[in-house]
């Protein structure tokens, strides 16, 4: 699905409908269980995948999921903030699906204004800058 359009809000809000994400019911259900203790139900979850998606996608999954259960864990317990840069960068999307509405982002401070106009402006660009230096990261490995 590289280089497809995903509906970010609908995943934001836990319904798939039009999210444009191949597998999007199955996923979301296999996450939402992953966050539960009812083994059952991620077993179940974790089949739907596989039948969708197949065994690879199943474990990108799986690591997915995983990951980013650290990754929050760590950043909560620290305190972690967003540096400026990725503030800026990032202003439009954590606006459009309210990520500032986390407990977490009292962690990083508010942008003034002017940083705030500037990440708006940039919004439209940053797909294919973020695919730039994606790929030019790959090139330099």
């Amino acid at each position: 699905m590289a280089g497809d359009n995903a509906n970010l809000t609908s995943v934001v809000e836990g319904s798939t409908e039009h999210s444009g994400i191949a597998g999007g019911d199955e996923l979301t259900a296999y996450a939402e269980a992953a966050l539960g203790d009812d083994t059952d139900s991620i077993a179940a979850a974790r089949d739907q995948v596989r039948a969708a998606l197949g065994d690879d996608a199943t474990v990108d999954a799986a690591a997915v999921i995983a990951n980013f259960q650290r990754m929050v864990r760590i950043a909560d317990g620290t305190g972690i903030p967003l540096d400026q840069p990725v503030l800026i960068m990032s202003q439009a999307i954590r606006d459009e699906l309210h990520i500032n509405d986390f407990h977490g982002a009292g962690n990083s401070a508010p942008l003034p204004w002017h940083k705030k106009v500037l990440g708006r402006a940039a919004a439209p660009f940053m797909p294919k800058m973020l695919k730039r230096m994606a790929q030019s990261r790959k090139i330099e490995t």
